[in-house]
């Protein structure tokens, strides 16, 4: 059914939602849309450049949990050491 929509069926849709919603509704909305795609592509700007400085970047000594240094394990018991 959506395959045979042309050129008119486009227009006769764009003047229709433009007759119901009128002309400054969607400049509105328009520029709605498009300051949350630019703050969306900010984001994953953003965030991308955030995992490429992570891996760079040395973690300070505090901020390392005690879990990711484990002490060694012996390779020995205690008893057999003596």
């Amino acid at each position: 059914m959506l395959n045979n929509i042309g050129l008119p069926g486009l227009l006769l849709i764009a003047v229709v939602v433009l007759v119901l919603f009128g002309r400054g509704k969607i400049s509105s909305l328009m520029g709605e849309v498009g300051k949350g795609i630019t703050a969306f592509k900010k984001g994953v700007k953003d965030s991308t450049d955030e995992v490429e400085t992570a891996g760079t970047e040395p973690m300070p000594r505090d901020t390392i949990p005690p879990h990711v240094n484990p002490q060694p394990i012996p390779s020995q018991p205690e008893k057999d050491r003596a």
